[in-house]
Protein backbone atom coordinates (compact mmCIF):
# COMPACT_ATOMS: atom_id res chain seq x y z
CA UNK A 1 0.00 0.00 0.00
CA UNK A 2 1.29 3.44 -0.90
CA UNK A 3 1.33 6.04 1.85
CA UNK A 4 -1.16 8.90 1.71
CA UNK A 5 1.63 11.33 2.59
CA UNK A 6 3.70 10.26 -0.40
CA UNK A 7 0.72 10.50 -2.76
CA UNK A 8 -0.28 13.95 -1.47
CA UNK A 9 3.28 15.23 -1.89
CA UNK A 10 3.87 13.59 -5.31
CA UNK A 11 0.51 13.25 -7.11
CA UNK A 12 1.90 13.78 -10.61
CA UNK A 13 4.78 11.37 -10.12
CA UNK A 14 2.42 8.65 -8.82
CA UNK A 15 0.09 9.02 -11.80
CA UNK A 16 2.94 9.01 -14.35
CA UNK A 17 4.83 6.08 -12.85
CA UNK A 18 1.70 3.94 -12.59
CA UNK A 19 1.16 4.44 -16.31
CA UNK A 20 4.15 2.09 -16.70
CA UNK A 21 1.92 -0.58 -15.13
CA UNK A 22 -0.88 0.46 -17.50
CA UNK A 23 -2.86 1.73 -14.53
CA UNK A 24 -4.76 5.02 -14.77
CA UNK A 25 -4.45 6.43 -11.26
CA UNK A 26 -5.50 10.02 -11.99
CA UNK A 27 -9.04 9.72 -10.65
CA UNK A 28 -8.04 7.90 -7.47
CA UNK A 29 -5.14 10.27 -6.80
CA UNK A 30 -7.43 13.30 -7.23
CA UNK A 31 -9.90 11.82 -4.75
CA UNK A 32 -7.13 11.03 -2.29
CA UNK A 33 -5.57 14.48 -2.38
CA UNK A 34 -9.01 16.06 -1.90
CA UNK A 35 -9.85 13.68 0.96
CA UNK A 36 -6.46 14.29 2.54
CA UNK A 37 -7.07 18.04 2.55
CA UNK A 38 -10.48 17.52 4.14
CA UNK A 39 -8.99 15.04 6.62
CA UNK A 40 -6.34 17.52 7.71
CA UNK A 41 -8.91 20.22 8.33
CA UNK A 42 -11.16 17.89 10.31
CA UNK A 43 -8.21 16.56 12.28
CA UNK A 44 -7.13 20.11 13.15
CA UNK A 45 -10.65 21.00 14.30
CA UNK A 46 -10.92 17.81 16.31
CA UNK A 47 -7.51 18.32 17.92
CA UNK A 48 -8.37 21.91 18.82
CA UNK A 49 -11.75 20.93 20.28
CA UNK A 50 -10.23 18.07 22.26
CA UNK A 51 -7.39 20.25 23.55
CA UNK A 52 -9.81 23.01 24.58
CA UNK A 53 -12.12 20.47 26.21
CA UNK A 54 -9.23 19.01 28.22
CA UNK A 55 -8.03 22.47 29.30
CA UNK A 56 -11.49 23.63 30.36
CA UNK A 57 -12.19 20.36 32.19
CA UNK A 58 -9.05 20.88 34.23
CA UNK A 59 -10.02 24.49 34.85
CA UNK A 60 -13.50 23.44 36.07
CA UNK A 61 -11.93 21.10 38.59
CA UNK A 62 -9.69 23.85 39.91
CA UNK A 63 -12.61 26.29 40.20
CA UNK A 64 -14.71 23.79 42.16
CA UNK A 65 -11.77 23.25 44.51
CA UNK A 66 -11.60 27.02 45.01
CA UNK A 67 -15.32 27.18 45.77
CA UNK A 68 -16.10 29.16 42.60
CA UNK A 69 -19.09 27.00 41.66
CA UNK A 70 -20.95 29.61 39.56
CA UNK A 71 -17.92 30.34 37.41
CA UNK A 72 -17.27 26.62 37.04
CA UNK A 73 -20.85 25.97 35.88
CA UNK A 74 -20.54 28.62 33.12
CA UNK A 75 -17.38 26.98 31.77
CA UNK A 76 -19.04 23.61 32.06
CA UNK A 77 -21.65 24.78 29.53
CA UNK A 78 -18.82 25.36 27.04
CA UNK A 79 -17.50 21.85 27.57
CA UNK A 80 -20.93 20.39 26.80
CA UNK A 81 -20.87 22.15 23.41
CA UNK A 82 -17.30 20.99 22.79
CA UNK A 83 -18.21 17.41 23.69
CA UNK A 84 -21.05 17.46 21.16
CA UNK A 85 -18.68 18.88 18.56
CA UNK A 86 -16.14 16.13 19.23
CA UNK A 87 -18.86 13.49 18.92
CA UNK A 88 -19.79 14.92 15.52
CA UNK A 89 -16.25 15.36 14.18
CA UNK A 90 -14.88 11.95 15.23
CA UNK A 91 -17.18 9.81 13.05
CA UNK A 92 -16.75 12.24 10.15
CA UNK A 93 -12.99 11.82 10.39
CA UNK A 94 -13.32 8.05 10.74
CA UNK A 95 -15.49 7.93 7.61
CA UNK A 96 -12.91 9.85 5.60
CA UNK A 97 -10.09 7.63 6.86
CA UNK A 98 -12.05 4.52 5.84
CA UNK A 99 -12.63 5.93 2.38
CA UNK A 100 -8.93 6.84 2.09
CA UNK A 101 -7.90 3.27 2.99
CA UNK A 102 -10.38 1.88 0.50
CA UNK A 103 -8.87 4.00 -2.28
CA UNK A 104 -5.27 3.30 -1.25
CA UNK A 105 -5.91 -0.43 -1.57
CA UNK A 106 -6.87 0.09 -5.22
CA UNK A 107 -3.48 1.55 -6.16
CA UNK A 108 -0.70 -0.83 -7.26
CA UNK A 109 2.87 -0.32 -6.16
CA UNK A 110 4.90 2.25 -8.09
CA UNK A 111 7.37 0.54 -10.44
CA UNK A 112 11.04 1.35 -10.05
CA UNK A 113 12.46 3.78 -12.60
CA UNK A 114 14.38 0.93 -14.31
CA UNK A 115 11.19 -1.06 -15.03
CA UNK A 116 10.38 -0.87 -18.75
CA UNK A 117 6.88 -0.03 -19.99
CA UNK A 118 4.90 -2.79 -21.67
CA UNK A 119 1.67 -4.71 -21.53
CA UNK A 120 2.60 -8.38 -21.95
CA UNK A 121 5.44 -10.91 -21.54
CA UNK A 122 6.60 -10.01 -25.04
CA UNK A 123 7.68 -6.62 -23.67
CA UNK A 124 9.90 -8.10 -20.93
CA UNK A 125 13.66 -7.62 -21.22
CA UNK A 126 16.22 -10.41 -21.33
CA UNK A 127 18.88 -9.66 -18.72
CA UNK A 128 21.17 -12.64 -19.23
CA UNK A 129 21.12 -16.34 -19.98
CA UNK A 130 23.34 -19.32 -19.33
CA UNK A 131 23.68 -23.08 -19.40
CA UNK A 132 23.97 -25.22 -22.48
CA UNK A 133 21.02 -26.77 -24.26
CA UNK A 134 20.91 -30.56 -23.81
CA UNK A 135 21.03 -32.98 -26.73
CA UNK A 136 18.21 -35.44 -26.23
CA UNK A 137 17.83 -38.90 -27.75
CA UNK A 138 15.44 -39.10 -30.72
CA UNK A 139 12.75 -40.81 -28.64
CA UNK A 140 12.83 -38.13 -25.90
CA UNK A 141 9.63 -37.87 -23.86
CA UNK A 142 7.94 -35.06 -21.91
CA UNK A 143 8.15 -35.45 -18.15
CA UNK A 144 4.59 -36.72 -17.70
CA UNK A 145 5.39 -39.68 -19.98
CA UNK A 146 8.75 -40.23 -18.28
CA UNK A 147 6.89 -40.29 -14.96
CA UNK A 148 4.77 -43.18 -16.21
CA UNK A 149 7.60 -44.98 -17.93
CA UNK A 150 9.69 -45.13 -14.73
CA UNK A 151 6.69 -45.24 -12.35
CA UNK A 152 7.89 -42.25 -10.30
CA UNK A 153 5.03 -39.72 -10.43
CA UNK A 154 1.39 -40.78 -10.54
CA UNK A 155 -0.97 -38.06 -11.74
CA UNK A 156 -4.02 -40.33 -11.91
CA UNK A 157 -3.54 -41.54 -8.36
CA UNK A 158 -3.36 -37.94 -7.17
CA UNK A 159 -6.56 -37.23 -9.07
CA UNK A 160 -8.20 -40.22 -7.36
CA UNK A 161 -7.11 -39.16 -3.87
CA UNK A 162 -7.75 -35.43 -4.21
CA UNK A 163 -8.19 -34.11 -7.74
CA UNK A 164 -6.26 -32.73 -10.70
CA UNK A 165 -3.15 -30.79 -9.76
CA UNK A 166 -2.21 -32.97 -6.75
CA UNK A 167 0.34 -35.52 -8.04
CA UNK A 168 1.78 -38.40 -6.02
CA UNK A 169 5.60 -38.69 -6.07
CA UNK A 170 6.88 -42.22 -5.62
CA UNK A 171 10.21 -43.99 -5.15
CA UNK A 172 13.12 -42.13 -6.68
CA UNK A 173 11.01 -39.10 -7.59
CA UNK A 174 10.05 -38.71 -3.94
CA UNK A 175 13.71 -38.93 -2.96
CA UNK A 176 14.67 -36.49 -5.72
CA UNK A 177 12.04 -34.06 -4.48
CA UNK A 178 13.39 -34.31 -0.93
CA UNK A 179 16.94 -33.95 -2.25
CA UNK A 180 16.05 -30.71 -4.02
CA UNK A 181 14.46 -29.31 -0.86
CA UNK A 182 17.51 -30.18 1.25
CA UNK A 183 19.95 -28.81 -1.31
CA UNK A 184 18.06 -25.53 -1.54
CA UNK A 185 17.74 -25.18 2.24
CA UNK A 186 21.40 -26.01 2.87
CA UNK A 187 22.46 -23.54 0.20
CA UNK A 188 20.29 -20.79 1.72
CA UNK A 189 21.62 -21.39 5.24
CA UNK A 190 25.20 -21.36 3.92
CA UNK A 191 24.41 -18.04 2.20
CA UNK A 192 23.37 -16.47 5.51
CA UNK A 193 19.61 -17.05 5.60
CA UNK A 194 18.05 -18.27 8.85
CA UNK A 195 15.88 -21.35 8.36
CA UNK A 196 12.32 -21.17 9.69
CA UNK A 197 9.50 -23.72 9.74
CA UNK A 198 6.38 -21.51 9.60
CA UNK A 199 2.67 -22.39 9.70
CA UNK A 200 1.16 -23.24 6.32
CA UNK A 201 -2.18 -21.65 7.26
CA UNK A 202 -2.47 -17.92 7.98
CA UNK A 203 -5.12 -15.54 9.28
CA UNK A 204 -6.69 -12.60 7.47
CA UNK A 205 -4.26 -10.07 8.91
CA UNK A 206 -1.28 -12.00 7.54
CA UNK A 207 -2.88 -12.45 4.10
CA UNK A 208 -3.69 -8.75 4.02
CA UNK A 209 -0.19 -7.78 5.13
CA UNK A 210 1.57 -9.30 2.13
CA UNK A 211 -1.21 -8.38 -0.29
CA UNK A 212 -3.04 -11.64 -0.92
CA UNK A 213 -6.19 -10.00 0.46
CA UNK A 214 -8.39 -8.54 -0.72
CA UNK A 215 -7.54 -8.87 -4.43
CA UNK A 216 -6.27 -12.51 -4.56
CA UNK A 217 -8.84 -14.06 -2.27
CA UNK A 218 -10.21 -16.33 -4.99
CA UNK A 219 -6.78 -17.86 -5.65
CA UNK A 220 -6.32 -19.16 -2.09
CA UNK A 221 -7.77 -22.21 -0.41
CA UNK A 222 -9.96 -21.09 2.48
CA UNK A 223 -10.65 -22.96 5.74
CA UNK A 224 -14.14 -21.68 6.45
CA UNK A 225 -14.63 -22.95 10.02
CA UNK A 226 -11.45 -21.30 11.29
CA UNK A 227 -11.27 -18.29 8.94
CA UNK A 228 -7.78 -19.30 7.80
CA UNK A 229 -6.07 -19.49 4.41
CA UNK A 230 -3.61 -22.11 3.13
CA UNK A 231 -0.48 -20.26 2.06
CA UNK A 232 0.23 -19.71 -1.66
CA UNK A 233 3.92 -19.16 -0.77
CA UNK A 234 6.11 -19.07 2.33
CA UNK A 235 6.54 -15.35 1.69
CA UNK A 236 3.27 -14.81 3.56
CA UNK A 237 4.13 -16.31 6.97
CA UNK A 238 7.83 -15.36 6.78
CA UNK A 239 7.22 -11.67 6.10
CA UNK A 240 4.42 -11.53 8.66
CA UNK A 241 6.86 -12.57 11.37
CA UNK A 242 7.69 -8.86 11.42
CA UNK A 243 4.12 -7.52 11.25
CA UNK A 244 3.53 -4.70 13.76
CA UNK A 245 7.22 -4.76 14.70
CA UNK A 246 9.73 -1.92 15.01
CA UNK A 247 13.22 -3.21 14.21
CA UNK A 248 16.38 -1.40 15.19
CA UNK A 249 18.79 -0.12 12.56
CA UNK A 250 21.25 -2.84 13.57
CA UNK A 251 18.59 -5.54 13.07
CA UNK A 252 18.70 -4.99 9.30
CA UNK A 253 18.86 -6.94 7.15
CA UNK A 254 16.79 -9.89 8.39
CA UNK A 255 17.15 -12.82 6.01
CA UNK A 256 14.94 -15.89 6.30
CA UNK A 257 14.39 -19.08 4.33
CA UNK A 258 11.74 -21.78 4.58
CA UNK A 259 10.53 -24.90 2.85
CA UNK A 260 6.75 -25.25 2.70
CA UNK A 261 4.09 -26.90 0.63
CA UNK A 262 2.17 -24.19 -1.22
CA UNK A 263 -1.46 -24.16 -2.31
CA UNK A 264 -3.00 -22.25 -5.21
CA UNK A 265 -6.41 -22.75 -6.74
CA UNK A 266 -5.16 -21.57 -10.15
CA UNK A 267 -8.73 -20.81 -11.19
CA UNK A 268 -9.13 -20.51 -14.94
CA UNK A 269 -5.97 -22.48 -15.81
CA UNK A 270 -6.69 -25.06 -18.48
CA UNK A 271 -5.13 -26.64 -21.56
CA UNK A 272 -1.80 -28.08 -22.63
CA UNK A 273 0.24 -25.50 -20.70
CA UNK A 274 -0.89 -27.03 -17.41
CA UNK A 275 -0.05 -30.66 -18.22
CA UNK A 276 1.97 -32.72 -15.78
CA UNK A 277 3.97 -30.60 -13.34
CA UNK A 278 3.62 -27.37 -15.29
CA UNK A 279 0.88 -25.98 -13.03
CA UNK A 280 -0.26 -27.57 -9.78
CA UNK A 281 -2.63 -26.80 -6.94
CA UNK A 282 -0.18 -28.15 -4.35
CA UNK A 283 3.56 -27.87 -4.78
CA UNK A 284 6.77 -27.59 -2.76
CA UNK A 285 8.95 -24.51 -2.68
CA UNK A 286 11.90 -23.08 -0.81
CA UNK A 287 11.51 -19.33 -0.30
CA UNK A 288 13.93 -16.58 0.67
CA UNK A 289 12.75 -13.34 2.30
CA UNK A 290 14.69 -10.24 3.25
CA UNK A 291 13.75 -7.23 5.37
CA UNK A 292 16.13 -4.45 4.42
CA UNK A 293 16.96 -0.77 4.88
CA UNK A 294 15.49 1.28 1.98
CA UNK A 295 18.92 2.52 0.90
CA UNK A 296 20.17 -1.04 0.43
CA UNK A 297 17.13 -2.90 -0.88
CA UNK A 298 18.06 -2.74 -4.57
CA UNK A 299 21.53 -4.01 -3.79
CA UNK A 300 19.79 -6.88 -2.01
CA UNK A 301 17.55 -7.50 -5.03
CA UNK A 302 20.61 -7.99 -7.22
CA UNK A 303 22.36 -10.23 -4.69
CA UNK A 304 19.21 -12.37 -4.24
CA UNK A 305 18.94 -12.69 -8.02
CA UNK A 306 22.58 -13.78 -8.24
CA UNK A 307 21.97 -16.30 -5.47
CA UNK A 308 19.03 -17.90 -7.31
CA UNK A 309 21.09 -17.92 -10.51
CA UNK A 310 23.74 -19.90 -8.64
CA UNK A 311 21.17 -22.56 -7.73
CA UNK A 312 20.06 -22.98 -11.33
CA UNK A 313 23.70 -23.21 -12.45
CA UNK A 314 24.31 -25.84 -9.76
CA UNK A 315 21.60 -28.00 -11.34
CA UNK A 316 23.11 -27.59 -14.80
CA UNK A 317 19.90 -26.27 -16.36
CA UNK A 318 19.75 -23.83 -19.29
CA UNK A 319 18.20 -20.64 -17.97
CA UNK A 320 17.41 -17.04 -18.68
CA UNK A 321 16.72 -14.08 -16.39
CA UNK A 322 13.95 -11.70 -17.43
CA UNK A 323 13.25 -8.18 -16.17
CA UNK A 324 9.47 -7.87 -16.12
CA UNK A 325 7.84 -4.91 -17.82
CA UNK A 326 5.28 -2.82 -15.97
CA UNK A 327 2.28 -4.61 -17.47
CA UNK A 328 3.57 -8.08 -16.56
CA UNK A 329 4.47 -7.28 -12.95
CA UNK A 330 2.42 -8.14 -9.89
CA UNK A 331 0.22 -5.55 -8.23
CA UNK A 332 2.58 -5.32 -5.26
CA UNK A 333 6.07 -5.41 -6.77
CA UNK A 334 8.28 -2.43 -7.55
CA UNK A 335 10.74 -4.52 -9.59
CA UNK A 336 10.83 -8.22 -10.49
CA UNK A 337 13.26 -10.61 -12.13
CA UNK A 338 11.81 -13.88 -13.42
CA UNK A 339 13.90 -17.02 -13.89
CA UNK A 340 13.01 -19.47 -16.63
CA UNK A 341 14.58 -22.85 -17.36
CA UNK A 342 14.34 -24.61 -20.69
CA UNK A 343 12.33 -27.81 -20.77
CA UNK A 344 13.90 -29.62 -23.69
CA UNK A 345 11.27 -32.27 -24.43
CA UNK A 346 8.46 -29.71 -24.28
CA UNK A 347 10.61 -27.20 -26.19
CA UNK A 348 9.47 -24.36 -23.96
CA UNK A 349 10.70 -22.06 -21.21
CA UNK A 350 9.22 -22.64 -17.73
CA UNK A 351 9.16 -20.00 -15.01
CA UNK A 352 10.75 -21.36 -11.82
CA UNK A 353 11.39 -18.25 -9.73
CA UNK A 354 10.44 -14.62 -9.26
CA UNK A 355 12.66 -12.33 -7.20
CA UNK A 356 10.98 -9.06 -6.24
CA UNK A 357 11.52 -5.86 -4.30
CA UNK A 358 8.27 -4.54 -2.84
CA UNK A 359 9.96 -1.49 -1.32
CA UNK A 360 7.66 -0.26 1.50
CA UNK A 361 4.39 -1.44 -0.11
CA UNK A 362 3.91 -4.46 2.16
CA UNK A 363 5.39 -2.66 5.18
CA UNK A 364 2.70 0.03 5.08
CA UNK A 365 0.05 -2.70 5.12
CA UNK A 366 1.58 -4.63 8.02
CA UNK A 367 3.14 -1.76 9.99
CA UNK A 368 6.66 -3.17 9.60
CA UNK A 369 9.08 -0.42 10.57
CA UNK A 370 12.65 0.20 11.67
CA UNK A 371 14.17 2.83 13.93
CA UNK A 372 16.99 4.90 12.47
CA UNK A 373 20.49 4.64 13.89
CA UNK A 374 20.04 7.71 16.10
CA UNK A 375 16.95 6.04 17.61
CA UNK A 376 14.62 8.98 17.05
CA UNK A 377 12.82 8.49 13.73
CA UNK A 378 10.81 5.47 12.55
CA UNK A 379 10.38 4.51 8.88
CA UNK A 380 8.82 1.60 6.94
CA UNK A 381 11.34 -1.08 6.00
CA UNK A 382 11.66 -2.58 2.52
CA UNK A 383 10.65 -6.20 1.91
CA UNK A 384 11.98 -8.59 -0.75
CA UNK A 385 11.34 -12.22 -1.57
CA UNK A 386 12.23 -14.86 -4.08
CA UNK A 387 11.60 -18.50 -4.97
CA UNK A 388 14.80 -20.45 -4.36
CA UNK A 389 13.36 -22.56 -5.88
CA UNK A 390 9.85 -23.75 -6.80
CA UNK A 391 10.15 -27.49 -7.35
CA UNK A 392 7.57 -28.72 -9.91
CA UNK A 393 9.01 -27.12 -13.04
CA UNK A 394 12.56 -27.67 -11.82
CA UNK A 395 11.65 -31.36 -11.50
CA UNK A 396 10.07 -31.31 -14.97
CA UNK A 397 13.17 -29.77 -16.55
CA UNK A 398 15.54 -32.13 -14.70
CA UNK A 399 13.62 -35.20 -15.83
CA UNK A 400 13.35 -34.07 -19.45
CA UNK A 401 16.79 -32.54 -19.93
CA UNK A 402 18.70 -35.41 -18.31
CA UNK A 403 17.00 -38.34 -20.05
CA UNK A 404 19.26 -40.77 -21.85
CA UNK A 405 18.80 -44.15 -23.46
CA UNK A 406 19.85 -45.73 -20.12
CA UNK A 407 17.62 -43.60 -17.90
CA UNK A 408 17.47 -40.17 -16.24
CA UNK A 409 20.79 -39.02 -14.85
CA UNK A 410 21.01 -37.00 -11.63
CA UNK A 411 23.07 -33.76 -11.54
CA UNK A 412 26.26 -34.25 -9.48
CA UNK A 413 25.24 -31.61 -6.92
CA UNK A 414 22.17 -33.70 -6.03
CA UNK A 415 23.78 -37.13 -5.82
CA UNK A 416 24.95 -36.70 -2.17
CA UNK A 417 21.30 -35.96 -1.31
CA UNK A 418 19.60 -38.62 -3.47
CA UNK A 419 22.04 -41.46 -2.88
CA UNK A 420 21.70 -42.54 -6.52
CA UNK A 421 23.00 -41.30 -9.88
CA UNK A 422 20.31 -42.48 -12.28
CA UNK A 423 16.60 -43.26 -12.49
CA UNK A 424 16.14 -46.34 -14.64
CA UNK A 425 13.67 -49.15 -15.20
Amino acid sequence: MLSLKYISENPGLVVNRLKVKNFDAAGIVDQLTSLDSERRKLQARLDTSQSTFNRLSKQIGNLFQQGKKEEAEKIKEQTVLLKDQIKQLAPELSGIESRVKELLLQLPNIPHETVPPGSSPEDNLLVREGGGMPELPPEALPHWELAGKYDIIDFELGNKITGAGFPVYKGKAARLQRALINLFLDSAVNAGYTEVIPPIAVNEASAFGTGQLPDKEGQMYYINEDNLYLIPTAEVPLTNIFRNEILSYNDLPRRLTAYTPCFRREAGSYGKDVRGLNRLHQFDKVEIVEIQHPERSYQSLESMTSYVEGLVKLLGLPYRIILLCGGDMSFHAAKTYDFEVYSAAQKKWLEVSSVSNFESFQSHRMMLRYREENGKKIFPAHTLNGSALALPRIMAALLENNQTTEGITIPPALVPYTGFEIISS
